[in-house]
């Protein structure tokens, strides 16, 4: 598989996460792929947990953003935000390819932040 390809593979895989499409969201996984959670300290095994889970989340997003999508070989990562009930995450999501499916994705979430007044001289609002 080549980059382009994963590429793709990966806008297809956000714009049905965005969408709530979970058969097209979730046909990027392996059926015995890993997701983990570190945060929660959870594990989700197999692709079939992984879309049941999220198929019940209770707060389904009501925006979702791409900042960018980098990666090489079969490590790819996409930064992203979403909206959850009107709270903002900023979201890294790691993934590792095996035969051109996700075998393994991490994903962290963050809460925004208010920048301290202290920095201001050595920095810029990003935009």
């Amino acid at each position: 598989m080549t980059a382009r390809d994963i590429r793709d593979a990966l806008v297809r895989h956000w714009a049905a996460s965005a969408a709530g499409d979970q058969d097209t969201e979730h046909s990027i996984y392996h059926d015995d792929a890993v997701c983990e959670y570190p945060q929660s300290g959870e594990v989700i095994h197999g692709r079939q947990n992984l879309q049941a889970l999220r198929s019940h989340h209770p707060g389904k997003p009501s925006g979702f953003t791409i900042r960018r999508i980098v990666g090489e070989g079969n490590l790819w990562i996409t930064e992203y935000t979403i909206t959850y009930q009107g709270k903002l995450a900023y979201t890294v999501s790691i993934m590792e390819f095996r035969d051109g499916k996700v075998a393994h994705e991490t994903q962290y979430f963050a809460d925004p932040f208010e920048a301290p007044a202290w920095r201001v001289q050595w920095v810029e609002p990003h935009t």
